[in-house]
């Protein structure tokens, strides 16, 4: 079988925070930190000296350095200022794939005989890039894409055929990297004994296909040293290039923007129709000039529509606005497809493609701006969770936090049996229980009432009788609860109210049922 390729990888650290203190001026020496959904994405090392690390929410990460310089993730400034990157790499190896803003990948074999070996090209990039771009970097060179970038980290180069010895000791973290979205893999097999890659990979192939997702083949592939999947043994299409021609040339970023999105949905629909997805991209742009710009943009995970729109977007972006654009407007854009996989390989969830992708999109988007401008606790979402009453189990996360469950493995004693209330007021309303001789229903410690229920006062609204009860159930030593259904007008009412124990009850409404 056939490994995967030999490449170099340029890694500049933390480039989300060096793209935003450009952008923003502000000194490169200064601790900052990059924040997305209130969870910082990307820290400067002087930041991480502070404790400041990645996922850590902007309270505490501000708590541990007061003075953190604090921006907003923007990816399409990081691809826009990434651009003179690339193209001083280019500027002496050929084949150069961007991965990410960020990371770029650059086939080694024929450039590293050319200049002398593979450590006499990694200097001379470092140079070139340093000298061009004014940014600091780091150069991995590894059997496979995923080892590289973990090289590139670690300014290491690995033999060639020791790819799988490379990747044994390191962490299993190292499969949640940026884009991936591994996190839940990665806590389960830790919670497995499974911490290091070695560890993962020494299990069989079809043990891990049918116990985990299908994601988890893939990690498994790149903790072995592989591709990270199987070539494509198909005879490809004729006409999976798509291209546009423009009457009035693009010169204008919002022009690209719209372009970029018809573009990305026909290149993503045409794939589509032949059971196809694309893992490398080339974008192809034409001046009124004669010039042409080619860039390859290289993915972990098949594109989607919004994927390669944006991959358009922040490529002619970069064109536009770097210190040597064209003397021209664009006035012809192609893609094609470098390298494809079988469609099923583009694991999309129900409501992911097309009209509801493009909404949920720019849902995200704008709830983070009211996140930029409220603060994050403005924005948030219900989640099931565990309790023993109904307002106790839903817990409100921020938007842009992981929706995960943390208490809803423990037993609850008391808690609530199915159906919950339909509604659950935010405020418990007060109650006036009676009997049928106007006392108030107590409960006792031993969990019985005083008397039946026959009437519920809500509020201090008129009382409503009792039609049938249930329980009490006593949740703590000190609360019980109680299900009543009331007499009405029209409909009658299903409650279930809550009570203190002892001489001198206390009673709520904690919830209503439908």
């Amino acid at each position: 079988m056939n490994g995967p390729p030999r490449l170099l990888v340029l890694w500049c650290p933390d480039w989300p925070v060096v793209a935003a203190g450009a952008a923003a001026g502000t000194s490169p020496l200064a601790p900052a930190a990059v924040f997305s959904g209130n969870r910082v994405v990307a820290c400067s090392a002087e930041a991480r000296r502070s404790g400041v690390g990645r996922g850590m929410r902007r309270r505490d990460a501000q708590s541990r350095c007061p003075e953190l310089v604090v921006h907003q993730h923007d990816p399409d400034r990081d691809a826009r200022l990434f651009e003179p990157v690339a193209a001083a790499v280019e500027a002496q190896a050929v084949g150069v794939e961007v991965v990410r803003p960020g990371i770029v990948a650059v086939p080694v074999t024929g450039a590293a005989g050319y200049f002398g070996g593979e450590e006499a090209l990694a200097e001379l990039l470092i140079n070139e890039v340093e000298a061009q771009a004014g940014v600091e970097c780091q150069i991995g060179i590894a059997d496979g894409l995923f080892a590289a970038i973990l090289a590139a980290r670690r300014s290491a180069v690995v033999p060639p055929g020791d790819t799988k010895a490379f990747l044994a000791p390191l962490s299993i973290a190292e499969l949640n990297q940026p884009g991936d979205d591994r996190g839940e893999l990665v806590d389960t097999l830790r919670r497995l004994g499974l911490r290091t890659l070695g560890a993962f990979a020494a299990l069989a192939e079809h043990d891990v296909a049918g116990r985990f997702a299908k994601d988890a083949v893939t990690a498994h592939r790149l903790a072995r040293g592989l591709a990270e999947r199987p070539p494509l043994r198909r005879a490809l299409p004729p006409d999976l290039t798509v291209t546009e021609t423009f009457d009035d040339p693009l010169r204008r970023i919002d022009e690209a923007a719209f372009v970029a999105k018809t573009l990305g949905e026909r290149f993503f629909a045409g794939l589509a129709n032949h059971g196809l997805a694309c893992t490398r991209l080339a974008i192809v742009a034409v001046t009124e000039a004669g010039e042409e710009r080619v860039r390859v943009w290289r993915c972990a995970e098949p594109l989607t529509a919004r994927a390669t729109a944006d991959r358009v977007r922040w490529q002619c972006e970069g064109w536009l606005t770097a210190r040597d654009r064209p003397t021209a407007g664009i006035v012809r854009l192609r893609l094609d497809p470098e390298e494809v996989v079988g469609g099923q390989a583009l694991q999309l969830q129900l409501g992911s493609m097309g009209r509801d992708a493009d909404a949920a999109e720019r849902a995200g988007r704008a709830l983070v701006r009211i996140q930029g401008l409220l603060g994050p606790d403005a924005v948030v979402t219900p989640l099931l969770d565990g309790g023993r009453g109904p307002a106790e189990r839903v817990r409100l996360v921020p938007w842009g936090e992981p929706r995960r469950p943390v208490t809803e493995d423990r037993p609850w004693p008391g808690r609530l049996p199915a159906p919950s209330p339909a509604r659950v007021p935010p405020r418990p309303p007060a109650a006036l229980v009676l009997d049928a001789v106007g006392d108030a229903v107590r409960c006792t410690e031993r969990g019985e009432l005083s008397y039946p229920p026959a009437t519920v006062a809500i509020d201090g609204r008129p009382p409503r009788r009792v039609l049938g009860s249930a329980g009490p159930w006593v949740v703590h030593p000190s609360t019980a609860r109680v299900q009543v259904v009331l007499e009405g007008e029209d409909d009658d009412l299903a409650l279930l109210l809550e009570a203190t124990v002892g001489d001198n009850p206390q009673w709520t409404v904690e919830g209503i049922y439908d």
